[in-house]
């Protein structure tokens, strides 16, 4: 009877543990650029922050990043970086955590590309997911659930737009454009941040430059409340984040 009551004990242990596998998500991100990048992730209020915030990917890496369930955070990723030994150093683009290689509960310096998502919640099961130019652009990015359903969509800016970027958006390293302010970032103003008087989708409306970056990126956030066609729903066990996705 011992020996029933432990391996009772044991198959509940082991259930919970593999429940508590199934209920999360796995995050495959890929390095589909011709460099490498650094990518940046943070967990939101509360959340866990996998890989303690950064981490080097060479171009054509993958890496596997399980979550629990009803996680939410955001990944980007860092361009052009140089680190030392001890992980102190700075990126062009998407730097975190005063220029180390673990972000450690930071987010980037804007201008950067944000993968958003929030898998599942106390009020709903559903996973919610977007990519953001709300803080600008710095490299193409794409996330993609394996299965999941009818109605599981793309969130992606699949094109450079450094390469088409308004020269008052630009951001040049060594005569390089390196990454594309959002007008919010250029321009430092309620009306362009949505913020204020302007908190809200009736006062907030899509700038120039956003309309710019909707045409181009269509699948993409252009701006604070560009909802209706940006933020995907799905219900799916693995989700694939690709940097510099095939066109």
């Amino acid at each position: 009877m011992a020996n029933d009551a432990t391996l009772f004990l044991v198959f509940l242990t082991i259930s919970a543990f593999l429940s508590s596998f199934i209920e999360g998500a796995q995050l495959i991100l890929v390095n589909n650029c011709e460099e490498s990048i650094w990518p940046g992730i943070l967990g939101g209020g509360g959340q866990v922050t996998p890989k303690n915030g950064g981490f080097h990917m060479g171009s054509g890496e993958e890496t596997i990043i399980d979550v629990p369930d009803k996680w939410s955070g955001r990944i980007w990723g860092r361009q052009g970086c140089t680190f030392d030994q001890n992980g102190k150093g700075s990126c062009q683009t998407g730097d975190c955590n005063a220029g180390s290689l673990t972000c450690q509960g930071t987010g980037g310096v804007p201008p950067a590309t944000v993968v958003e998502m929030t898998l599942g919640s106390s009020s709903s099961p559903l996973h919610f997911y977007d990519v953001s130019l709300v803080d600008g652009f710095n490299l193409p990015v794409s996330m993609k659930p394996i299965g999941g359903g009818v109605g599981c969509g793309v969130a992606a800016c699949e094109v450079d737009l450094n390469v088409c970027c308004p020269s008052a958006l630009e951001v040049k390293r060594d005569g390089r454009v390196v990454g594309c302010k959002s007008a919010c970032l250029a321009m430092q103003s309620a009306k362009y941040c949505c913020t204020g008087e302007y908190a809200n989708p009736k006062a907030c409306k899509p700038t120039l430059f956003a309309n710019l970056f909707k045409a181009i990126c269509p699948k993409a956030y252009s701006y604070a409340f560009d909802d209706s066609s940006s933020l995907n729903k799905c219900r799916a066990s693995r989700y694939v984040i690709t940097f510099c996705p095939p066109k």
